[in-house]
């Protein structure tokens, strides 16, 4: 693992378990765990955990000052440098647990957003990164107090940089705007290269999931793509898109995305738009899911609560139960049309899926038998280009073909369509 300094930091690791929370927002010993993870993969070490429970938050230190009194010993015990909470901390109980503890305090969001910071390679990813990152900070600026005076390369520390947040709002605002303004340039490129995608009807298949599921290596063992696949959370934060050939009627693009999490800041939801808005457009989703998580259900109800509020309505979804390898006892994976068990690392169950993919989109397709007039010939070339040509013949009548093409073009092109295709 790259660590940015010398010495991994020690945290504490504290979650509230609070009546008034929603189950996605609550802290239990499983998502403190997750938390040991991001915690690992920012480059930190922890050393103690500590949940408490509670009816509400304490408006003042968050998990109430006898906790936070127990916190401080826990820290002297260990020699932590850390504290990092499961939960979003407001600006006030940042500074006020930092007054108590005399360590840096972060909350979850803030841990996220590190990792992102390290992870991000392309000069998008960055620049969505930044633009979450003063996101996130903006409006806790004014009470973070003596964390904003901090320096060095700790976890926490990496991103936009001490000097530039410690000028006025509206310097910040009107970096956010200028982020803003190019990540709209992304977008409309973006939005250039899926309208040439449409024109050549070619189907987008996006792949989503937890992070750490194993969708990098779905992609490669499908498409030779060459992205690393390591075993640790957000290895991959740039989309990669892959041309797959799926049988002689079908071609396909592949699409990476960014992995999901509990509680992912919305912050990175809204600065990642220009990303995840392929999953606006895709016309199949692979959600991949890690079979031997025991957090599996749970890590499966976040990604279908994303994908609700990501994806266009309807689109079909094919679960992959990836990792099955890893599985004693596979009875109790799901076996219905659109639940494929598949190992990704090996290439089990590849065949399955591509001819499963091939059903979904060949059948939102409309094969059409057309009798074309040779003046008409300029059709012909249009449907070479953005359709699928399965046959052609020369008649006397002009040219006969059979084609798979889209629900426009099959409006555009049914008065030549014969033997009551549809």
């Amino acid at each position: 693992m790259e660590l940015q300094h010398n010495v991994c930091e020690k945290a504490v690791l504290v979650g509230l378990n609070a009546d008034c929370f929603k189950p996605e927002e609550t802290a239990t010993y499983e998502t403190l765990d997750e938390l040991e993870a991001l915690l690992e993969t920012a480059g930190g070490f922890c050393v103690a955990k500590l949940l408490q429970n509670r009816h509400t938050p304490d408006p003042h230190s968050f998990i109430g000052e006898g906790k936070a009194q127990e916190l401080c010993e826990l820290l002297q015990h260990t020699e932590a440098n850390l504290v990092i909470f499961d939960n979003d901390l407001s600006p006030s109980q940042i500074r006020a647990l930092e007054e108590i503890t005399g360590v840096t305090v972060l909350d979850r969001s803030a841990l996220i957003l590190d990792i992102f910071a390290q992870r991000a390679k392309t000069a998008e990813g960055r620049l969505q990164v930044e633009l979450a990152q003063y996101q996130y900070l903006l409006p806790k600026l004014s009470g973070m107090g003596a964390s904003m005076s901090r320096l060095g390369g700790g976890i926490g520390t990496r991103g936009p940089g001490e000097t530039k947040l410690e000028t006025d709002r509206r310097h910040i605002r009107e970096r956010i705007d200028r982020l803003c303004r190019e990540l709209e340039e992304v977008r409309k490129v973006r939005g250039v290269q899926r309208e040439r995608r449409m024109k050549n009807a070619v189907p987008v298949v996006a792949l989503v999931g937890y992070t750490n599921a194993g969708k990098s290596t779905l992609l490669n063992q499908l498409t030779d793509a060459g992205i690393p696949a390591n075993n640790r959370l957000f290895d991959t934060l740039d989309t990669t898109t892959r041309r797959r050939k799926v049988s002689d009627h079908l071609e396909i693009l592949l699409s990476d995305t960014v992995g999901f999490i509990a509680k992912l800041p919305h912050h990175l939801i809204k600065a990642f738009r220009a990303t995840l808005e392929e999953l606006e457009y895709a016309d199949l989703l692979l959600h991949v899911i890690d079979a031997s998580d025991p957090e599996r259900e749970n890590h499966i109800a976040v990604v279908d609560r994303l994908i609700e509020q990501l994806a266009k309505p309807g689109v079909p979804v094919l679960r992959l139960y990836n990792k099955a390898d890893l599985l004693e006892d596979k009875s109790d994976l799901p076996a219905g049309e659109n639940d494929l068990t598949v190992c990704a690392r090996n290439g089990v169950g590849m065949e399955a899926l591509l001819q499963r993919i091939e059903e979904i989109l060949v059948g939102q397709l409309h094969r059409l038998t057309l009798l074309l007039p040779y003046s008409e010939a300029g059709v012909l070339e249009i449907l070479h280009k953005q359709a699928q040509v399965l046959s052609t013949e020369y008649t006397a009548a002009g040219v006969k073909l059979v084609t798979l093409c889209n629900a426009e073009l099959a409006g555009r092109y049914r008065r030549f369509a014969v033997e009551g295709d549809s």
